[in-house]
């Protein structure tokens, strides 16, 4: 809406409504555009590393501390562009024996100097607002390849679409790499949940485990949108959530912190015997019914 239309509804100044406008951005409930605003997260809207690297940064530690403990010693994986991929790279530089792929300068810089890791670029042009190498180059290099899992990130996840992202050149890498794994992870921060951009990467059917946050209590929208993806088939593993399974199973220490939503069945395209299915723990909590939150979600998601 153009701020025009807006103080014509609230009845007041232009000049009064932009700086109400400009209080509700820095609150995160709408995004100004010149001489208007639209709602938040639209979806061609994508923010630089710079920005990117300062969201939810707690968050992003604690899923990469989760999602490191799903690597083995040995394993071939393939790491995706992200600040949140970024961090997991990190915590991978002690896994001895790992062959990671990336098309991601950023996750390469974070295992440059890790002696037991082997590091294998794509090819490519680079992106330099977050790092990446993108285009046909990066997606030849990738053809042929095959390895246990894909770590990769996004700009939304939702249970109708699946991962997506708001540019179609990483849109189309991401792509790729889910090609050439035999298992797809996906790290999101809650603030990811339920938000849906221009581009998918990874449908639903295509998503092995989820790894992220625990929402806050009053985020309906991102309860929601976990409970849609658990009832989908997808494995949702939540950073800092008690490690107590159910049944008087011990939690291995390397699996500790987190918590899994059971898996009703088999995934849709998933290798047989590329990986034990995680043990079930406490399911997520009901979502609030009828709350403002989550029937605007649901009106954007229509």
């Amino acid at each position: 809406m153009s701020l025009r239309e807006l103080a014509r509804v609230v009845q007041t100044s232009e000049v009064t409504v932009r700086r109400d406008v400009r209080a509700l951005e820095a609150e995160g409930l709408l995004d100004r555009r010149h001489g208007g605003a639209v709602l938040p997260g639209g979806f061609t809207r994508e923010s630089g590393f710079p920005q990117k690297s300062h969201l939810a940064t707690a968050e992003k530690t604690a899923i990469a501390d989760l999602a490191a403990s799903f690597v083995e010693e040995g394993e071939a994986i393939v790491v995706g562009a992200g600040t949140t991929t970024q961090e997991l790279a990190r915590r991978l530089a002690r896994v001895p024996g790992l062959t990671v792929v990336t098309n991601s300068l950023l996750v390469a810089q974070a295992l440059a100097h890790a002696n037991r890791v082997e590091v294998v670029m794509t090819g490519g042009t680079l992106r330099g607002s977050n790092y990446a190498l993108v285009g046909s180059g990066a997606e030849q290099s990738l053809q042929g390849l095959r390895v246990s899992r894909a770590f990769l990130s996004g700009s939304g996840l939702t249970a109708e679409r699946g991962l997506s992202t708001s540019n179609m050149l990483s849109a189309s890498v991401d792509r790729a790499l889910v090609q050439a794994a035999a298992e797809v992870v996906v790290l999101a921060d809650h603030t990811k949940l339920g938000t849906d951009t221009m581009f998918q990467t990874v449908p639903t059917d295509l998503i092995t485990r989820l790894v992220t946050d625990e929402p806050p209590g009053h985020d309906d929208r991102a309860a929601t949108e976990l409970q849609a993806l658990a009832d989908q088939g997808v494995q949702i593993a939540v950073a800092g959530a008690s490690g107590n399974a159910v049944g008087g199973d011990q939690v291995p220490a390397r699996q500790q912190q987190r918590r899994d939503v059971p898996v009703p069945g088999p995934r849709r395209g998933q290798v047989p015997g590329a990986g034990p299915g995680l043990r079930a723990a406490t399911v997520l909590g009901e979502p609030a019914q009828g709350s403002e939150r989550a029937r605007v979600a649901d009106l954007r998601r229509r």
